[in-house]
């Protein structure tokens, strides 16, 4: 298995258990997310949402993985079923990651989410 596709993985089962210490490990320091709606996520901010949203459901298909030397893009489908508080969340993106390998392996840079139209 691509390593990653493995890291990649570990990631999405860290995000479903909203295990935060692996969370911590695998995204880089200077991590930036772009929500699905345009807003922005910070590691900590990314992390810390663990603590009011909780995944039922985090489903991959349709993955594709680009190396270009030490950097990697990972795009997918991904669908989510969550709440938020007391709010149930269901969210279908398409989703992109930049991964680069540093000197403690690879971490997680950028990620982006974009809708999917129904």
């Amino acid at each position: 298995m691509d390593d990653v596709r493995a890291v990649q993985d570990r990631f999405d089962r860290a995000e479903l258990a909203g295990d935060r210490e692996t969370l911590h490990e695998l995204i880089a320091d200077d991590f930036l997310s772009i929500g699905p709606r345009g807003f922005l996520l910070d590691k900590d901010q990314w992390i810390d949402r663990h603590g009011h949203f909780r995944y039922q459901q985090l489903e991959t298909a349709e993955v594709d993985v680009r190396h270009y030397g030490d950097t990697a893009v990972v795009r997918d489908v991904q669908r989510n079923r969550a709440t938020y508080g007391d709010q149930q969340v269901a969210v279908d993106t398409r989703v992109s990651q930049v991964w680069v390998r540093q000197d403690a392996g690879w971490r997680l840079v950028a990620i982006q989410f974009s809708p999917l139209a129904p």
